[in-house]
């Protein structure tokens, strides 16, 4: 397993096990196996439904807790301070936990600002190991990263062979806030599996063209959490460290980037944006809440 160190000391897995989409009833066995394959980070969120099941598989694997990376996100329902902070110990109950060792925003809506702070006291209590954020473009994460009191470890943001990010990696690093990658296969948009590109890449190492953008994101110092409920899956997934891509495979990596590939969420579409903001709209009516 690779390690990355984020700006606060604190290592993370390089390669995770996402359970995004993954149904609750199944989320606690399909974490223990991810574990059983050797997977150190799970990665879930609020939204997800599966908090609970992260933690009932964390438990049943053996695994002892400090050996295991937990992630999860607060919503957008629960963008304010004192919303945020009640979310927060909601999640440690519902993971079983004493600790989350990442808490993210998982979307720059609302009063971030304030969800944020939360994130902040909660880590100064010792609840969270590192907090940082989700979906945040280079103007959002800047205001966050140059505003608030503690930088954000890091940005969670969609990042595949189609969208490789490379201006707000860029920004990242200058900021000193990892970049991590959800949908690394791009939700299997363009025939990613069958990439010709990838494929041929992949020939000259036995390995997969699945294999081979996990491993060039990992070398383009991204981390990823790819997500499967088959466990042949996740040991293809998880078998990529014997390995490394040259100089010349990184480059003909790089020529897969493809504007034209629609954004699996466009943050800057007004409709997904009111998608989103939707449940934080109307719990602030029903709550009578201002937020400026």
């Amino acid at each position: 397993m690779f390690y990355k160190t984020l700006n606060n000391g604190v290592k993370i897995p390089m390669l995770g096990y996402g359970v995004f989409q993954t149904p609750p009833a199944e989320t606690a066995e399909c974490v223990r196996q991810a574990l059983e394959v050797g997977y150190r980070l799970i990665d879930t969120a609020q939204a997800y439904g599966n908090e609970e099941g992260v933690g009932a598989g964390v438990a049943a694997s053996g695994v002892a807790r400090d050996e295991v990376f937990i992630t999860s996100k607060v919503w957008v329902s629960n963008m304010t301070y004192e919303r945020a902070a009640a979310s927060i110990d909601e999640s440690l109950k519902k993971l079983g936990t004493d600790y989350i060792d990442l808490m993210l925003l998982h979307q720059a809506m609302g009063d971030y600002t304030g969800a944020y702070r939360a994130m902040e006291d909660a880590c100064k209590a010792g609840k969270l190991r590192a907090i940082g954020v989700s979906n945040f473009y280079p103007e959002r994460l800047v205001d966050v990263a140059l505003l608030a009191e503690v930088v954000p470890a890091v940005n969670q943001i969609e990042t595949h062979p189609f969208r490789q990010q490379a201006e707000a990696h860029a920004n990242m690093v200058d900021l000193g806030v990892a970049h991590e990658a959800w949908a690394p296969f791009a939700e299997g948009q363009n025939d990613i599996f069958c990439n010709p590109l990838l494929a041929c890449i992949g020939a000259n190492y036995g390995k997969t063209a699945g294999q081979v953008v996990l491993r060039a994101l990992m070398q383009q110092d991204v981390i990823v959490i790819p997500k499967t409920v088959h466990r042949d899956r996740m040991e293809q997934n998880f078998d990529v460290f014997d390995f490394e891509l040259t100089v010349e495979d990184m480059a003909e990596f790089a020529t897969l980037e493809d504007p034209s590939v629609p954004r699996i969420f466009d943050h800057y579409d007004p409709a997904t944006v009111k998608y989103l903001l939707g449940e934080f709209v109307k719990k602030n009516q029903l709550n009578g809440a201002t937020l400026y």
